[in-house]
């Protein structure tokens, strides 16, 4: 008995928290303590300044009208550049994501076999989320130092916050993988808009319109649809489904903390989309690499890796695939607006649930498919609902700049 709980998600997800707490406790009280330091203001003291960094950030001294106009220096492209560069983003997220959703499903539910004739599965999810995290922070890294970024003020700990929902949402996520479908899981993502609005108005203080309600209730029916078809077969199909569903719940209550802390760290400090990649990733490396030294994590994996080589070469195209397709991500929304990148993700996650229904066989029932159909028209008709208000409406709306 004692074997099977430690086994359980909620075992592994209790050691997770513990590992983290060992970093987030004495940094949180390190910044408790360095915030009212007059030390920091020592000059020609290199750690103070770097600490100082990190608790207080760097003064803003940037005009208004530069932070304000920094989007509207950009050449206007030709139709013809236009064009091109919108396909060339949108080929780059499906690619990079399709491929990605597909080793994500392949990683976490497929057997590995070697030329021994020796079969395994890989468990770690905490691991595959440090390696894409690396490389994402490598990434970021390395594009801040090659380009002109805006001046960076925020401090540095504040980041901590959504590296950890971060983290938390991407452990759930592979986590879920384990007793739903990736299907199941996709549309999950898709009706995550609910607690978004919640964490919205928690975090930002932000007003949603009438129909951002309705569509957000029918977005959530259509994925209930789907989820309470699928076959149950016995009680431990039963519990199976309870668990995954518990999972993705946290996954998205976790997901919708990150997306709106970020979205007040991005109104309060405006620094760029990599910056804020960076900071992040940076973040969970630290969080995630020392929950692994202390669990052995690094030692199982890498044992697990060198039994089978097509892990390795997995594990490297899903953390480039991660990568790239944040760097997509990023460089979509600064040049085509939200909507367009919505969109585009919209359309990947039908292609996702497709592509994993023909590869990995996961039965449609036609119930299922109408849960599909009312996910993917409501939100396609909530894209053009919030499009079609900001243009209508005479007067923008207004959101408290809520500091965090």
């Amino acid at each position: 008995m004692l074997i099977g709980w430690m086994d359980s998600w909620i075992f592994r997800l209790l050691v997770n928290l513990l590992g983290y707490a060992t970093v987030a406790i004495p940094g949180a009280l390190l910044v408790r303590y360095f915030k009212n330091k007059k030390t920091l203001d020592t000059p020609d003291n290199c750690i103070f300044k770097y600490v100082k960094l990190f608790v207080h950030g760097e003064e803003d001294t940037r005009l208004p009208e530069v932070i304000g106009n920094a989007h509207s220096a950009k050449p206007k492209a030709s139709t013809k550049r236009k064009v091109f560069t919108i396909l060339i983003c949108f080929s780059g997220l499906q690619i990079s994501y399709l491929i990605w959703g597909l080793l994500q499903e392949k990683i976490m539910t497929q057997n590995y076999h070697n030329s021994n004739g020796e079969v395994g599965k890989f468990v770690d999810s905490q691991f595959l989320v440090f390696v894409n995290r690396v490389l994402a922070f490598v990434f970021a890294g390395t594009y801040v130092s090659l380009s002109k970024q805006p001046k960076h003020i925020a401090p540095i700990y504040k980041y901590s916050y959504c590296s950890f929902s971060n983290i938390m949402s991407s452990w759930f996520q592979y986590e879920a993988l384990k007793y739903v479908s990736f299907p199941t899981q996709v549309l999950a993502k898709a009706s995550k808009i609910i607690p978004v609005m919640i964490m919205g108005k928690i975090i930002s203080r932000k007003t949603y319109k009438y129909h951002e309600y309705a569509t957000a209730v029918a977005i959530s029916i259509g994925t209930a649809l789907f989820l309470l078809s699928g076959k149950k077969s016995s009680d431990i199909a039963t519990t199976t489904t309870v668990s995954g569903v518990t999972i993705l719940i946290a996954y998205i209550i976790s997901d919708s903390f990150t997306s709106n802390w970020q979205s007040a760290l991005f109104k309060q400090y405006h620094m760029s989309s990599v910056q804020m990649m960076c900071g992040v990733n940076f973040f969970s490396c630290i969080f995630t690499s020392i929950s692994l030294l202390q669990q052995g994590g690094f030692v199982s994996s890498f044992m697990f890796l060198m039994k089978f080589s097509n892990f390795l070469w997995d594990c490297i195209l899903l953390s480039i695939c991660s990568a790239v397709g944040q760097l997509f991500i990023f460089y979509t929304i600064s040049e085509f607006g939200a909507v367009a990148f919505v969109i585009m993700m919209t359309i990947r996650q039908i292609l996702a649930i497709l592509l994993s229904c023909l590869i990995y066989q996961h039965t449609l029932t036609l119930n299922r498919i109408f849960g599909v159909l009312i996910v993917f028209s409501t939100v396609f008709l909530r894209i053009y609902l919030n499009h079609r208000t900001k243009h209508v409406s005479s007067k923008p709306v207004v959101e408290n700049n809520q500091k965090v």
